[in-house]
This record gives C-alpha cells, structure tokens and sequence, in this order.
C-alpha cells in the first residue's frame, strides 16, 4: 500500500506514474480531497476521465477500486446489502426435516453474516486488507433524489444501516469519487458534503501529453492531427462531442489499420471510434470532413 503524497506535485507524480496526466487544479483539489478525508465530486461531459481518476488513484495508491455503478431506479437496497433469500430457503427447509431445530437460534443465523450479499456500499465501509478503499460512485445524475438522500447520511457518517444487523460504520472513511455527466442537476445539499471540480476538455498540449501516455505508439505527428481535428470537431454543433476516451480509442484504431496521416477517406472509414450518433456522422459524410481536416491542419500550421 503506497502512502497518500504529502503535497500537490506528489500527486501529480503518483497519477502520471499510471500514465494519468492531470491538470494542477484537479491534482489541488485531489490532494485535498485525500489530505481533508473529504468525498471528490467530479462533474463533467462524458470521456473526459472522471471514472479513469478513480480507477488510477486506487492502482497508485494500491487500494481497492469498488466501483457503484449508478442508473435509473437505483434504491439504498440494492447499492447496499441484500440477504441470500435462496439460500435462506435451503436452512428453513433443512431445519424443517431436522428434529429438535432452535427456531430462535435459525432466525439469527439466518440473518447473520453467512446470508448477507454485500452490495458496493456496504463492501467500502467494511475492513479491507489494504486499507480505506477506492468507492467510485458513477454517473450519479442517473439516479433520482431519494437516492441521493440517502447519501447525505452514508457520506456524512460513511455508515449504514442494516435492520437485522444494526450501524454498520467504516473504520476507516474509504476514499469517495462521485462523478456526473449532468444530464440533471444534482442537489446542492449533496455537492456541499464534496470538493468539486469541473473537469473540462483539455487545451491541445494537454491532450497531446495524454495521447502520447496513452498511446505511445502514434507518431508525433499523427498524434498532432490526431487532436487537432477532434479538437476542431468539438467546436461543431454535435449532438455527442468526442471525448479524451474517444481521441484515444481512434488514435489506437490508426494504428491498428496502420494509418500514417489523415486523409478524408481515413477518417470517413473510421468515423464510429469518435462519433457514436448516425445523425453527428451524417453530417461529417462528403466534404464536410475535408473542410474540417484542412482547418484543422492550418490551425496546427499557425500554432
């Protein structure tokens, strides 16, 4: 288990060393978020590295990545804990057939550890080998307000509570990673138990430093075409913008056809790695991918 930095470019270092470039602002506010014990709220457009933050956090530091994976209708239940009703079953029916069987000895057992599915929440707040885990509690605006209700009290106290069993409270808070794509607002009451930020596209030099950690394999100069035509394409009035996940899916799909530079026909073969409507690849069909190709190298020609 690797010890949390002790300053901001500590943080830095530990998250490029899992090739996870980070800007000095979110690396600031992850150092707090460690240093403070303090929930990190990420809010951004998707593929911009939110989820990657989590997932390179927990490998730096060693930790265990428990990931919740949000959506609609998700309730406390189901990110918490769930009893084995099938194999609660089996014992009620062995107890059944076996003579001189303590009804109040398997009620309790029934529900006692041995019966208990320990959902993602639960599982954070249980002692962990390797100390406070990584919780990534994802894509949070896919949920509804009851939900997030019942967070204010797990995030607060990192306890839950368990009818049968009674608080259950971490003995160490794990360290939390929310993020949101903001397809709805999540409510204020939930964001002041957090540190935000708000994680953008990346400028060019940016982007250029993740795709060469990402993608080493690309060229500098394909690399450079690379982003500066998804940059170019971010600008246009797309129904789903490609992200820093979709630069380097396409990067690495080049490779694999072993493109040397863009051309229009490249990029109209290859269009399904950045764009995931029909209707935003429609309307790069034909020369509209020419024209965006042209400036965007003349972009990179005056840089």
């Amino acid at each position: 288990m690797t010890q949390v930095p002790e300053d901001i470019d500590g943080v830095e270092e530990m998250l490029s060393g899992e090739n996870y470039v980070v800007g000095r602002a979110l690396a600031t506010v992850t150092f707090l978020a460690l240093k403070l014990g303090r929930p990190l709220f990420l809010e951004g457009e998707a593929g911009v590295g939110k989820t990657e933050l989590a997932k390179a956090l927990a490998a730096a530091l060693g930790r265990r990545l428990i990931r919740l994976q949000c959506y609609e209708g998700l309730d406390a239940a189901s990110a918490v804990y769930e009893w084995n009703f099938p194999a609660q079953m089996v014992a009620i029916r062995t107890a059944e057939v076996t003579e001189g069987t303590d009804r109040e000895a398997l009620t309790d057992e029934l529900f006692s550890d041995r019966y208990l599915i320990r959902r993602p929440l639960l599982e954070a707040m249980s002692p962990q080998p390797g100390g406070a885990p990584v919780l990534l509690i994802d894509e949070l605006d896919r949920t509804d307000e009851p939900f997030e209700a019942f967070l204010l009290e797990a995030l607060s106290d990192f306890q839950v509570t368990i009818p049968e069993l009674g608080t259950i409270k971490a003995p160490e808070p794990p360290i939390v990673i929310l993020t949101s794509n903001r397809t709805r607002e999540v409510h204020d009451a939930l964001k002041r138990r957090c540190l935000y930020h708000w994680v953008d596209y990346p400028s060019f030099d940016r982007e250029m430093e993740i795709l060469t950690a990402r993608a080493p394999e690309a060229s500098e100069r394909l690399s450079r075409e690379i982003i500066a035509f998804v940059q170019r394409l971010r600008t246009e009035d797309l129904f789903k913008k490609p992200g820093v996940a979709e630069t380097i899916d396409w990067a690495k799909c080049l490779l694999a056809l072993d493109v040397i530079d863009l051309s229009p026909a490249v990029i109209a073969d290859t269009l399904g790695a950045i764009l995931k409507y029909q209707d935003d690849i429609q309307r790069l069909a034909g020369s509209e991918a020419t024209r965006l190709l042209e400036e965007s190298r003349q972009a990179l020609e005056t840089a």
